[in-house]
């Protein structure tokens, strides 16, 4: 049987469905990551840590040029377009992945000159990821466009717990850095297997660019979108590396996805799910602000008791669980105001995605890069403080400046 085959719900409850096999999935993942966290805490070192940040950030950079809007576009289509524009994303997708790959690779060379030998190779391996998605990224659109998430979930699960098994066995096995970085490019047949075998479309047997400029236009601001959250998620790991060392961005980068982690599994899922939730009621602004109101109630009952706790419980699991050297080296407080910073998070996403659903991903752009500058400002000023003064800065800046852009952008999509 396959793994999509659900019994029919109200359309009511789709949404809590979805985010609750989402959910279901992110903490299947949890599990095998916080396996892994355990085991990379205690078998690897901070320059480790420091060198896997250097390639995932890295790596990080160019994959968000993957999220260009084309998915969400396909899932906005009218039915009539959907088959044109399907074909078209599907060379598009390979056009812009064939890129990205030879791009990295001269990333990679580049990023040697200041980091060392060590880390050319891992980043151009991680660069073949790029030549096994286009096989399955329109197919994995499809599924979220009918809304079988179900699908999304299990074979996101599958997918990351053969990743975190891979990597505590490669990390037992002394391979350093490689141990986080090989598995990546290793799980990738999977997603596409899985992929392939729940979405019965194919690709077309000729080259076909019609109507690329729909895609392109809608693209272009996500696109834009996408470029500053990955900045933003990732210029406290570059400012760190560059300003205070490559072993403290090892701490940091410890702290950063202990405390985050779990936080943005459910983030993760969250956004996943409100999308296609919000655009199936297309332009009914009634019945789309009623969806949004509701989901920021599951949002909130769901993350604030996760998030307290789990940074309330710092001082106390850290030593237990992941070594006291974590302790020693000051990382507890960093990741403590790290996970607090996530209570905003879920609020700011939703509103994203509502803007994008009114058809005013120009608007989240523009705050998007509003919202980029005053973050790098901050961290500029903190990481004179250290680890701890860029962890303060990041906090301080979501906690004060995302509430508001929830607010903003709640009022302009209802406008």
């Amino acid at each position: 049987m396959s793994i999509g085959n659900v019994l029919a719900r109200p359309r009511a409850d789709r949404f809590l469905a979805n985010l609750g096999w989402l959910g279901s999935a992110q903490l299947v993942n949890r599990v095998f990551r916080l396996a892994t966290t355990v085991v990379l805490a205690r078998l690897l070192s901070p320059t480790d840590y420091g060198l896997a940040a250097i390639v995932l950030t890295t790596n990080e950079f160019v994959t968000v040029f993957t999220r260009s809007g084309v998915g969400q576009q396909l899932i906005k289509a009218d039915e009539a377009d959907l088959l044109v524009l399907a074909d078209t994303a599907y060379w598009l997708n390979w056009i812009l992945c064939g890129g990205l790959f030879l791009i990295q690779c001269a990333v990679g060379l580049v990023m040697g000159l200041f980091y060392g030998n060590q880390i050319p190779a891992p980043i151009c391996a991680m660069a073949c990821i790029y030549l096994v998605l286009p096989f399955a990224l329109v197919q994995t659109t499809l599924i979220a466009r009918e809304n079988r998430l179900k699908v999304y979930a299990v074979i996101t699960a599958v997918q990351l717990s053969t990743d975190c098994v891979l990597t505590i066995i490669f990390a037992l096995l002394g391979w350093g850095m490689w141990a986080v970085i090989l598995p990546k490019v290793l799980v990738c047949p999977i997603w596409v297997y899985f992929n392939l075998k729940e979405c019965s479309w194919r690709p077309p047997k000729q080259f076909t660019l019609v109507n690329w400029r729909q895609i392109a236009n809608f693209g272009r601001h996500v696109l834009g979108v996408e470029l500053l959250t990955t900045l933003r998620a990732n210029v406290d790991n570059l400012l760190v590396a560059q300003f205070l060392g490559v072993q403290a961005l090892g701490i940091y980068f410890f702290a950063f996805n202990a405390g985050l982690g779990i936080s943005m599994s459910i983030l993760g899922a969250f956004s996943t799910a409100i999308y296609p939730f919000l655009c199936e009621v297309g332009n009914d602004r009634v019945q789309m602000n009623a969806r949004f109101v509701r989901s920021l109630r599951t949002a909130a009952m769901v993350t604030i008791p996760l998030i307290l706790l789990q940074s309330g419980g710092a001082p106390f699991y850290v030593p237990i669980v992941f070594g006291q050297k974590w302790v020693t080296s000051g990382a507890v407080p960093v990741l403590i105001l790290i996970c607090l910073s996530a209570l905003p998070r879920p609020f700011a996403e939703a509103a994203s995605q509502l803007l994008r659903a009114r058809n005013l991903p120009h608007l989240d752009l523009t705050w998007n890069l509003v919202f980029t500058a005053i973050l790098i400002l901050a961290l500029l000023v903190g990481s004179t403080g250290g680890i701890l003064g860029v962890a303060i800065a990041v906090f301080a800046t979501h906690a004060v400046c995302l509430p508001l852009y929830t607010f903003w952008a709640y009022r302009r999509a209802f406008a």
